[in-house]
């Protein structure tokens, strides 16, 4: 199918988009910026940017199967002022009033179209379970949340069949509420928030995204789909968990006094006690990849292996290094379709983290020996230059990068990969000097070497979504 996206670039977006690839669909984003959408979302995307308009909307609405809307403002961005309580309804009222005028007026009209909402749905309803036809609540949120949904029905005169997504909290690496909440947990001062008993309905991003993929299909997905995990979790349940993948107590609690103090009304977004049940998803057989809360914030803290040592024998040319990076994957993909991914300068981008603001300067000239590459990357508050020269390139076995010039005093990057079967052996061997001297190697045990640890582990995460990993 071919698959018309909004939202695209957030964190569920960059998720979603590896594993349609993977499942054969071909996708198609509506963007805000055309050359920030290109760095994070890779080659193999076509981009729209919405400042063509409604037409242009509705030109790429007919030529997809499709319609998946995951467009709307971050709740947790700040306190509700009327401005902002006013964003968060335009971000996802008015863009879904868009695609549903856009389908209207196409001459073809797509057999789908799977539409964000939130389990806010329901409001604060303490300990009572939750099912796809349970009545909404009279918050804020949940009166958003119900007018986004039937911002979206009618499609259904059109003969689209429509899946409306309530999601609980999505529990990813780099990005999401989790990476809000482990810097304190890591320190040991994490716990829960509130009162600790009110429900926390959550979910793990790569079944959410499944989700989604299964849904386009499935012709039994229609109306409200609580996209949560089956196992139901207190907040004070959720800090244990978190606390036991990261060896971490989890004690200290998060007064209601000191959330409504800091975020006034969107306080309840962490406060209210939603007993969510993913009725609709068990009912159709959904197979959890991540149904209890502990196997997937291990998933999420752990991540795909990836060793940092001191360098000890070292390739020609790069005696200098310091550091040695090693990590081995094994994709479940033949060897030409791994190499082709990674042979593509602009899929950088998917596999690095967002917050990283990965761009590459210029048109990305085609991978070969010789090449050079210049991007720009955020490296902790700074945005730095880095020029890449490919110093080998073997197809379908090896290549090397080696920085010209960056933030490093020396990083050398060799990539190979071996056929096992119709799987492929990857493995990154990166030896590396940080700059500064003492101060440097103090960094590195400080701040480089866990920062590249999360960036090696994102990439193992977007390989699974987009290959599947043994």
């Amino acid at each position: 199918m071919r698959v018309l996206i909004t939202g695209a670039t957030g964190f569920i977006g960059r998720a979603l988009i590896p594993l349609l690839q993977r499942e054969g669909h071909s996708a198609v984003a509506w963007v805000r910026s055309e050359t920030s959408a290109r760095g994070l979302l890779g080659a193999g995307v076509e981009l729209v940017p919405a400042d063509r308009g409604l037409s242009a909307l509705v030109s790429a609405v007919e030529r997809c199967d499709a319609v998946i809307n995951l467009a709307g403002e971050p709740l947790m961005g700040g306190r509700w002022t009327a401005a902002r309580r006013a964003l968060l309804t335009a971000s996802r009222i008015k863009m879904t009033e868009d695609l549903v005028n856009a389908i209207a007026q196409a001459r073809r009209h797509p057999l789908v179209l799977v539409s964000g909402s939130a389990v806010g749905y329901y409001g604060d309803r303490a300990d009572q379970p939750l099912i796809e036809h349970s009545t909404a609540g009279d918050d804020f949120l949940a009166q958003l949340c119900e007018r986004w949904e039937s911002a979206a029905q009618p499609v259904q005169t059109l003969g689209v069949r429509i899946v409306n997504l309530r999601t609980g909290v999505v529990l990813g690496r780099a990005g999401g509420a989790l990476e809000r909440m482990l810097p304190p947990f890591q320190l040991g001062f994490g716990g829960p928030v509130g009162s600790g008993k009110q429900y926390l309905p959550w979910i793990h991003l790569h079944d959410l995204v499944k989700i989604i993929a299964v849904a386009l299909v499935d012709k039994r997905y229609r109306g409200p789909v609580n996209a949560v995990a089956p196992q139901q979790a207190t907040s004070r349940e959720f800090a244990r968990s978190l606390g036991r993948a990261l060896s971490r107590p989890a004690l200290v609690p998060v007064p209601s006094a000191a959330l409504k103090l800091l975020f006034g009304k969107a306080a309840i977004v962490l406060l209210a006690s939603q007993r969510v049940v993913p009725q609709a998803l068990q009912e159709r057989g959904f197979a959890f990849d991540f149904p209890d809360l502990d196997s997937a914030l291990r998933d999420i803290v752990d991540g795909s292996a990836v060793t940092i040592s001191r360098a000890t024998s070292r390739p020609e040319g790069v005696r200098d290094a310091r550091y040695e990076l090693r990590t081995r994957t094994v994709v479940d993909a033949p060897l030409q379709e791994t190499f082709a991914f990674f042979s593509k300068a602009a899929n950088l981008g998917l596999i690095t983290p967002a917050a990283m603001k990965f761009s590459i300067q210029g048109s990305a000239p085609p991978m070969a020996q010789g090449a050079r590459i210049d991007y720009r990357v955020r490296i902790g508050p700074m945005q730095v230059r880095w020029r890449t020269l490919i110093t080998r390139w073997e197809p379908d076995r090896q290549f090397i990068d080696l920085q010209e010039s960056g933030p490093y005093r020396l990083w050398w990057h060799e990539h190979t990969f071996r056929a096992e079967g119709n799987r492929t052996v990857m493995e990154d061997r990166v030896y590396y000097a940080p700059p500064l001297g003492l101060l440097g190697r103090v960094a590195n045990t400080l701040f480089i070497g866990p920062t590249l640890k999360k960036i090696f582990r994102y990439r193992g995460d977007v390989i699974r979504l987009r290959f599947g990993v043994a």
